[in-house]
């Protein structure tokens, strides 16, 4: 049955719009100002500088080139990767980010392996109260949420848009999901790889681990 505290009036992301908005500005800010000397620090810059999709953003970029499904790209598509994503980096620098996850020298890189050490470090604690969030709107238990899933999770009746009949409840569960897609790329689908992906972003703006497990627990009702 759907809870009726979850209230889709206002999604959790709406709330944390100020805060990404900042790591924003000062991801911009590092990138002028620092010049990070490291290429993997100054990529993640650049997906921070987006907000909390930038990171999932880069991801999916991927995975749209892992055509045969092996998790691994060459140097060629990994820099058409970080092109087709937006991200201001040179031939070289991503030349340079490659070889350092080519431990083995075979030409290829674990996709998984880079965007993990791509997003800022979480401790474990953030990403066990991210796991639980997930879990509990993957009600089928596939790894994927759906709006089918959100259903048995969210109540839309106190949407004012739904209540007036500007919203069906599908087009509302469907704009939740969107908050989790990155740019023109919505498929009304999250990975749990999609939903870390986009924490890592929003838990790189918030500095204290009691505060970032309240946040997630209140808007998840945990």
């Amino acid at each position: 049955m759907s809870d009726p505290d979850l209230d889709m009036s206002k999604g959790p992301v709406s709330d944390l719009q100020l805060k990404e908005q900042d790591l924003a500005n000062k991801s911009k800010r590092a990138l002028v100002d620092g010049k990070p000397k490291d290429c993997v620090e100054k990529l993640r810059l650049l997906c921070l500088s987006r907000g909390a999709t930038g990171i999932l953003g880069l991801g999916r970029a991927f995975r749209r080139m892992d055509d045969d499904g092996n998790k691994s790209l060459n140097l060629e598509e990994f820099v058409k990767g970080l092109r087709d994503t937006g991200l201001e980096c040179s031939d070289e620098e991503g030349e340079e980010i490659f070889k350092r996850f080519d431990l083995d020298d075979s030409g290829s890189i674990n996709m998984n392996e880079f965007l993990l050490a791509l997003r800022p470090p979480m401790s474990q604690s953030r990403l066990n109260i991210i796991d639980k969030a997930f879990e509990k709107l993957d009600k089928t238990g596939d790894g994927v949420i759906t709006v089918d899933d959100l259903k048995n999770v969210y109540s839309v009746k106190s949407n004012p848009a739904y209540t007036s009949g500007d919203l069906t409840e599908d087009q509302i569960l469907t704009m939740f999901l969107a908050n989790f897609e990155d740019g023109g790329t919505v498929d009304g689908k999250v990975t749990k790889e999609e939903f870390v992906n986009y924490y890592s972003g929003v838990s790189a703006s918030i500095d204290n681990d009691a505060y970032f497990d309240l946040m997630m627990r209140q808007s998840y009702k945990l």
